[in-house]
């Protein structure tokens, strides 16, 4: 078994799809449009499975938002470089949420970004990670 996709329910596809693609540099993988069902999806990520896991972007036509809940956490990606990360996201009108540095009690280097609908994404510092 293996993780094919995540899926988030987000307020405004369009706007979603330029954060994942411009702020964290994801590709957009594909689209489908279900309107007789009323809902549009966006795939989104580093590449396409079946080696990497995906992002699954759920617009539900006429639903702008959600409640998120306190089960959900975040999404973790791995980085090369978490200081320089936050500094492409921020100069790309991305959110900050959690500064770089270790985490408490460790050495391991993240930092947090929220997306548009508030969705929690962790960097970790990952040298092998390509950029």
């Amino acid at each position: 078994m293996r993780l094919l996709h995540t899926m988030l329910r987000v307020g405004d596809l369009q706007r979603s799809i330029d954060f994942y693609t411009r702020v964290l540099g994801m590709k957009l993988l594909r689209t489908t449009e279900r309107p007789e069902q009323k809902y549009s999806l966006a795939f989104v990520g580093y590449g396409t499975n079946p080696d990497h896991a995906e992002l699954e972007l759920t617009y539900n036509h006429g639903v702008s938002s959600y409640e998120l809940g306190t089960a959900y956490g975040h999404i973790a990606l791995g980085v090369p470089d978490v200081y320089g990360a936050c500094d492409k996201i921020r100069a790309a009108g991305g959110n900050v949420t959690r500064e770089p540095g270790p985490v408490k009690g460790g050495n391991t280097v993240i930092a947090f970004v929220t997306d548009p609908d508030g969705y929690k994404i962790e960097l970790i510092q990952r040298e092998a990670e390509s950029a």
